[in-house]
């Protein structure tokens, strides 16, 4: 695996949040190398590390992957938005996670306007990471088709 950037305290939930999102997800595990959701998936929920270290990836990317840890939530775009994810989280160790499906975080988020501000908060840092990542996709991608021309800007 290539080395990862460690961010993990983008995504960090408060007691508050953790202890609710606890009360209604659903605990899985996840082994080495498994994947928890996938670039272009279609969204099942957010996803609340409470073991072990997951890593956040774009695919074509590697420089841009990042590593969470308890506490962290994963899949915020996605389940505020209902589109597909835009990001693959793998389980780079044994990972134990707290499942919350999109219509039950929804439902918390506008019973809960304080959690709510809390979550809208962490989507925006990760919106703010994600629109970079896919910047740099296209400036490869357009490297690629036109190499005299990233030459000539250079």
């Amino acid at each position: 695996m290539t080395p990862v950037v460690s961010r993990s305290n983008v995504l960090k939930v408060s007691a508050e949040l953790k202890n609710t999102l606890e009360t209604v997800g659903r605990k899985e595990r996840f082994s080495h190398s498994q994947r928890l959701f996938q670039e272009d998936g279609g969204n099942v929920g957010v996803f609340l590390v409470t073991k072990g270290k997951v890593c956040m990836s774009v695919k074509d990317l590697p420089k841009l992957d990042r590593t969470f840890v308890a506490g962290s939530l994963l899949g915020l775009p996605s389940t505020f938005t209902s589109h597909p994810y835009s990001l693959t989280a793998t389980a780079m160790t044994e990972v134990d996670v707290v499942h919350v499906s999109q219509e039950e975080f929804l439902r918390i988020m506008k019973e809960q306007s304080e959690l709510c501000r809390e979550a809208m908060e962490m989507l925006g840092r990760e919106v703010s990471f994600i629109q970079g990542a896919l910047s740099e996709r296209r400036k490869q991608l357009a490297a690629r088709k036109f190499p005299l021309s990233e030459a000539l800007v250079s």
